[in-house]
């Protein structure tokens, strides 16, 4: 005997299975309101059974569906219903409603190997898009990676999941507990790696693990376990892609160095500027070895001691200890020889200058000045009066010595004074300091001229959409107004649209649309109007709407048009 169909909250039949991943079950569906067929994802027992994350997984699902772009996969309604265990326990299920796409998994397309130059190129460019178009409107999709990308018979790229993962990783404490949820830290951003705020740029850095896949078969960072792939991404270099796949020109190597470097700052800004990069890399100047060098060094000259803080970052994070290197990492042989060769010339010249003999019967000239750097003042004042030299004592800024201490000598240590003779020594006041001022409501330009009049400098200007503010006029800076932090640091700045955006309200019921449309993240102005030539319905439902699914000025009239014929 068939058994019925499964239907949620009254409205969505459930077919056959689609797939499964790590956080939850994709069926086929049937919308029985709207009569159109739907992909239903069901969430696993256990992401669902926390109230924490099923609050925050419905927010994010809302906002993912105000999203209309051909490159993302719609999200057309969230919500929840409940099943009963056999024994008798009621368990929530909550569910996400989206766009039924037919294609195939770009992981599934990247398994059998690399793929054609053109077919990387166009899918990259493909999720920028869907970026570009989600980050102007505020939405972080903090999971790219190749499982989340379908690439429909067409050719044409569909993202999905939009704000899961931020439902995800804000439920979980540990690098560990979220690699586990989400599936892989293969496609992490170093600052997801360590658990630290997250912006647009570590989409468009998992992005850039996606391309270096594309372009070679593999990723740039592989590992035994999660965490170790965690600590590549943070500490180790990777091969540019032209050592792994020689047929590939190496303009393509600046692209995907400049998108995987560990510095959010260091990377392209926004995604706009990332496809701009990869269209001018097929017609660029081969760049020479020296200049790939010179970037490489730019972006990954990490310091063995930067490697050591990481670890231990990376294991105060998870009971991992599987923290050894996989990759070829800094040239650490290259590191100790150069230190050899230094110590050599150090003794060198403190040899010459014991030794050094005068001609005739002519006096010594003197002591040579002491290394003092980092030395405090009173112990460089005695070593100095010591040597029958007079200090000389100035204060400056300096943020890499600690306050109190000797920064530099004029003369240089070495130098061989007679007695008597002033060395003027300079010591650090500490780290000179400014405090943001506060940003908020701002015109960008008089923004940036407040940041510049305080001593510090602008980073990066990203876009978001905020239905309260006009076009240009700052959301939100970061760090935030009040903070104290180093003369010369960058300020970035989140700087409203002066749009919306509007999703397809036809088969909405009017009040429902209306609803939205005058919610505070659209605070749109909503008119109705009847259509008599066509037969009415109750609820009244939505046939027509004045202005086109995207996005729209702030504060803009839409009118919705619904049916009052007989």
């Amino acid at each position: 005997m068939t058994s019925e169909p499964r239907v949620l909250s009254g409205r969505y039949r459930i077919d056959e299975l689609i797939g499964r991943g790590g956080m939850a079950t994709v069926y086929r569906g049937y919308d029985l309101t709207l009569g159109r067929a739907v992909a239903v994802k069901l969430l696993r027992r256990n992401l669902a059974d926390d109230s924490t994350f099923r609050t925050r997984f419905r927010l994010e699902a809302q906002a993912a569906s105000r999203m209309a772009n051909p490159t993302i996969v719609r999200v057309y309604d969230a919500g929840e219903d409940s099943e009963v265990d056999p024994s008798g326990t009621v368990h929530p299920v909550p569910y996400i409603v989206m766009e039924l796409v037919h294609g195939e998994l770009l992981k599934d397309i990247i398994a059998d190997g690399p793929v054609p130059l053109t077919d990387a190129l166009r899918y990259t460019d493909g999720i920028l898009e869907a970026l570009e178009y989600s980050h102007r409107a505020g939405v972080v999709h903090r999971d790219i990676k190749p499982g989340n990308v379908m690439v429909t018979p067409e050719g044409q790229i569909k993202v999905m999941d939009f704000g899961i993962a931020r439902a995800v990783s804000d439920s979980s404490t540990t690098v560990a507990e979220t690699t586990n949820i989400i599936g892989t830290a293969a496609y992490f951003s170093p600052e997801q790696a360590k658990g630290e705020a997250v912006d647009a740029r570590a989409d468009l850095y998992s992005t850039g693990v996606v391309l270096y896949e594309l372009l070679t078969g593999r990723p740039p960072f592989r590992g035994e376990t999660p965490v170790a792939v965690a600590y590549q991404h943070v500490s180790e270099q990777p091969a540019t892609p032209s050592e792994l796949n020689e047929d590939l020109p190496r303009t393509l190597d600046l692209v995907a160095l400049r998108a995987l470097a560990k510095d959010p700052f260091q990377r392209f800004q926004t995604a706009a500027e990332f496809r701009a990069a990869l269209d001018a890399a097929n017609d660029g100047r081969e760049p020479s070895k020296q200049e790939l060098g010179a970037l490489t060094n730019e972006l990954y000259g990490a310091s063995p001691r930067q490697a050591a803080e990481t670890a231990r970052t990376l294991r105060q994070l998870s009971t991992d200890t599987t923290m050894k290197r996989t990759q070829s990492g800094p040239p650490v042989a290259w590191i100790w020889a150069g230190v050899a060769v230094l110590a050599v010339i150090l003794v060198s010249v403190l040899i010459w200058v014991v030794n050094i003999q005068p001609g005739g019967d002519v006096a010594p000239a003197g002591k040579a000045v002491p290394d003092l750097i980092n030395v405090a003042y009173d112990r460089a004042e005695a070593a100095l009066d010591d040597l029958g030299l007079v200090a000389k004592r100035v204060d400056e800024p300096n943020g890499d010595i600690t306050e109190g201490n000797v920064t530099r000598t004029d003369p240089a240590a070495g130098t061989v004074m007679a007695a008597g003779q002033v060395v003027t020594v300079f010591v650090s006041t500490g780290m000179e300091q400014s405090e943001v001022p506060d940003l908020n409501g701002k015109s960008e330009a008089d923004a940036r001229a407040a940041i510049e009049a305080a001593g510090l400098k602008v980073g990066a200007v990203n876009s978001a959409n905020n239905a309260s503010l006009e076009a240009g006029v700052v959301i939100s800076a970061s760090p935030a107004a009040g903070s104290i932090v180093a003369k010369g640091s960058t300020v970035s700045l989140v700087v409203a649209t002066g749009r919306v955006v509007l999703i397809n309200y036809v088969g909405f019921t009017v009040d429902a649309a209306k609803a939205q449309l005058e919610a505070p993240d659209s605070q749109l102005i909503v008119l109705t109007q009847e259509d008599p030539n066509c037969a009415a319905q109750t609820p009244a439902i939505v046939s027509q709407q004045s202005l086109s699914p995207g996005e729209a000025p702030v504060h803009a009239e839409i009118t919705l048009t619904f049916c009052t014929g007989s």
